[in-house]
């Protein structure tokens, strides 16, 4: 049987049949794992008992098979006993800090494998001391997948008197089941009732809560709540296209289609042309979670404590997948790799090896937003083909995207938009960023308010001869990324700033 096509259950029996004596589960799902373990037992005709050191050891039945609190009578109890089980030790790692139980594992280790029982430890973090770990076997206990969900949404509905209503507004059990992916069994029950309680349905976005809860817990990745729209960005037609494209290329119907999962795109440019807003707008376009992943809280002051955060951040994305993923201004995170191993002792340099290995062999479906203003400090080998199924460059916006920002910034200031030439603004603002229009906007509203009278034509005009625009202050590094991304990167709009310089340019020619 293929590795891969294995579940939990047959891993973990497969260990139990080959006599491995000491097995660590890694999960927080102790009813899960008791489940497996004793569905496993009864297959194979063993005893099952549990020991924790609030009850001692339990057997199979509940009942008290020995009260045995202390670890060391424990597994004096079980090296002794005469008997063909498994024996479940509940959070039994902070004990593995006594050298003397240290000692008892591995003598343990050694002695069981002639007999016919096997130990199991069961902990929700992973802590193996070195003095033992090549004795003990990890396991890592898969989250429920679609159909376990499936069948809690099953046995959930079963008991529901008005079965219709469940479903009401268009809500299917696949989409319910695919947004309680990444959750625990028992945190799926609980949010699946609270949603029945507070609707009398099941409710998108009542479970994305949940997973909310989660990501704030990991502590290293940022739930944001998206209610930008595509429509708040202003041009940018080429990158809209792709990302309309992929909308549903997370679907069943998708994968029935022979697509594959997208990986990712990276977004170079000047600052303030509109990447982070894209990033936040492509969350509310798929109807997926946006996790925000704040580099500099990877980076901890304990020794490798960095390494396992980025790990930890992975496989927290991954558990609430399908999902986006955020790395806002890559380049002050990753930059520098080259002096790493003599600033920070190579801290940096495995981090980034971490994160550029998952991006690269990664199948889970996790999609990957990064943006970038200096391209020059990237590491070269993250803009290598394969981390990212496209790079897009974004410029300054264009005479005819110039008039759609300073469309969208009025519309959203209560201000019609018909009522302002839009066109003398375009043009007088030449050169100027989305973020930068916007300003023009903001700051022609204060002097409005400031005068007594609504924001007019003239206002704005004058609002736009106080701003020196960034492509003024950072002509030369503009010009430098502009190279650099037109050989390398793919165009976010249809006619970019820089070709508009180049017609005017020539129409002053002649």
């Amino acid at each position: 049987m293929d590795e891969e096509t294995l579940t939990i259950k047959d891993r973990i029996e497969i260990l139990i049949r080959a006599r491995y004596p000491l097995i660590n589960i890694v999960s927080s799902e102790e009813a899960r794992v008791e489940q497996t373990l004793k569905a496993i037992a009864r297959s194979r005709g063993k005893r099952y008992f549990i020991w924790s050191v609030t009850k001692g050891l339990l057997s199979d039945d509940g009942s008290c098979a020995a009260d045995l609190r202390e670890p060391l009578k424990a597994l004096d109890h079980i090296l002794e006993g005469d008997v063909n089980g498994i024996f479940l030790l509940k959070d039994f790692h902070p004990f593995l800090n006594d050298p003397v139980v240290v000692r008892k594992i591995r003598d343990i280790a050694r002695e069981l494998k002639t007999t016919m029982k096997n130990v199991v430890l069961l902990s929700p973090v992973l802590k193996i001391p070195m003095d033992v770990e090549k004795e003990v076997t990890i396991v890592d206990y898969d989250l429920p997948g679609k159909e376990t969900l499936g069948k809690i949404i099953d046995d959930i509905t079963a008991t529901l008197p008005d079965k219709g209503r469940v479903w009401s507004g268009g809500v299917t059990r696949d989409r319910v089941v695919e947004a309680a992916l990444g959750l625990t069994a028992e945190e799926a029950e609980n949010v699946f009732a609270k949603s029945l309680v507070q609707t009398g349905g099941f409710t998108i976005p009542i479970i994305l809560t949940e997973k909310e809860q989660i990501i704030r817990k990991s502590g290293v990745l940022e739930y944001y709540r998206a209610h930008e729209e595509m429509t708040e960005i202003g041009g940018l037609e080429n990158l809209k296209q792709w990302l309309n494209k992929r909308a549903q290329a997370f679907t069943r119907e998708a994968r029935e289609f022979g697509l594959p999962e997208p990986k990712g795109i990276l977004m170079i440019g000047i600052p303030g042309c509109g990447k982070s807003l894209t990033a936040k707008a492509v969350s509310s376009l798929w109807q997926l979670p946006l996790l925000r992943l704040d580099v500099g809280k990877v980076f901890s002051s304990l020794v490798g404590s960095s390494e396992e955060n980025v790990r930890k951040a992975i496989q927290t994305a991954e558990s609430i997948a399908p999902s986006i993923l955020w790395l806002d201004e890559l380049e002050k995170g990753f930059s520098g790799m080259g002096s790493s191993g003599m600033t920070d002792g190579g801290t940096s340099a495995r981090v980034f090896g971490t994160f550029l290995t998952w991006l690269q062999e990664k199948t889970s479906p996790v999609f990957v937003v990064a943006t970038s203003n200096n391209i020059s400090q990237l590491p070269p080998e993250l803009l290598r083909k394969g981390r990212f199924d496209e790079i897009f460059f974004i410029d300054l916006p264009n005479r005819e995207e110039r008039k759609e920002i300073f469309r969208i910034h009025l519309k959203k200031r209560k201000r019609n938009p018909a009522d302002y030439d839009l066109d003398e603004l375009a043009r007088l603002c030449r050169g100027y960023s989305g973020s930068e229009i916007e300003e023009v906007v903001i700051s022609a509203l204060y002097d409005a308010f400031d005068r007594g009278s609504d924001i007019t034509q003239e206002i704005l005009n004058e609002s736009v001869g106080t701003m020196i625009p960034l492509s003024q202050t950072m002509s030369e590094e503009i010009k430098h990324i502009r190279n650099w991304a037109d050989l390398r990167a793919r165009k976010a709009s249809e006619i970019s700033f820089s070709d508009e310089e180049e017609s005017a340019r020539k129409l002053e020619m002649v």
